[in-house]
């Protein structure tokens, strides 16, 4: 995939990052620190700009955040609310109350959730789909997603331009980021699920007072 995703930088320059971004933040798999190391790179010996680049990748970040933002309007709470009424949602106890909460907690949390998301693998493309469910007001959505995309990509680009014919290096270093990362949010997930099973079961197994 690398081989590929360079040739097509090199075939159609700003035009092939902003692309390549934007279908990166719709599937996660694509590494965005190869587009981004590269790009920096490519600045170096072509016509191409840092800044061009950084703003290429950002266009192509919003883009591809709006279309998931779109499938979060799509699966809006009360689809999911009647999804958990089925034997799956009773299966893993979940109540239709449990999605109005975890709206609730991100109509508040929201707003920097999204903003420091973009710095995250995977979760920066993700994190537009529970945004979208919430009905985040648009604009602030952008706000947020460029902001935070931009930041992402300045960094990204600027390691590229000074690791220069090195940028591959790079990748080492974004790797292991991207497994703690993702070892840390697995982490908290898992608490968080085991927190609420217990409280569930918990609560389950309570039996009401004796009159």
């Amino acid at each position: 995939m690398q081989d590929w995703i360079i040739e097509v930088m090199n075939q159609f320059g700003y035009i092939g990052i902003f692309l390549l971004i934007a279908i990166e933040n719709i599937f996660p798999p694509i590494p965005s620190e190869v587009i981004l190391t590269f790009g920096g790179f490519m600045t170096t010996y072509s016509d191409m700009s840092v800044w061009g680049v950084i703003l290429s990748a950002t266009a192509g970040s919003v883009l591809g955040a709006l279309v998931l933002y779109g499938v979060g309007r799509v699966l809006s709470p009360q689809r999911l609310e009647h999804w958990l009424e089925g034997k799956i949602g009773r299966l893993l106890h979940f109540k239709k109350g449990d999605v109005t909460k975890a709206c609730s907690w991100f109509e508040k949390r929201g707003k920097s959730t999204v903003l420091f998301c973009r710095c995250v693998p995977i979760v920066r493309s993700l994190i537009s789909i529970p945004a979208g469910m919430a009905k985040m007001n648009m604009g602030l959505f952008l706000s947020l997603t460029t902001l935070g995309s931009f930041t992402w990509n300045i960094i990204l680009v600027y390691f590229g331009v000074f690791a220069g014919e090195s940028w591959e290096s790079i990748l080492g270093y974004m790797s292991t980021y991207s497994h703690i990362t993702l070892a840390v949010l697995a982490a908290i997930a898992l608490i968080l699920v085991f927190v609420f099973f217990r409280k569930r079961f918990s609560k389950k197994g309570t039996s009401p007072p004796q009159q």
